[in-house]
């Protein structure tokens, strides 16, 4: 089980097209702290699903994009169509 599969279940249950959380709810569902790079915009980037990075993976799986407010530690999930 990968360190993001927590969030990536967690989004799939949610029925809204927009669903928003904090940096601590996520870290709740997660179970473990945010990296301190996720203070930055480009940790949130939407990028192709041949990406690297596994936090995206996780939201891009569940049928989300993320918008992130880092400043605020907020991120709105939008679904994806």
């Amino acid at each position: 089980m990968g360190k993001y599969d927590p969030l990536e279940h967690h989004l799939r249950r949610q029925s809204t097209a927009t669903y928003e959380m904090s940096f601590r709810d996520i870290e709740r569902v997660l179970g473990a702290l945010l990296p301190k790079s996720s203070r930055r915009p480009e940790w949130w980037a939407n990028e192709a699903a041949a990406t690297r990075h596994v936090q995206c993976k996780a939201w891009l799986r569940a049928g989300y994009r993320a918008v992130a407010s880092p400043a605020a530690e907020r991120v709105r999930f939008e679904r994806r169509p």
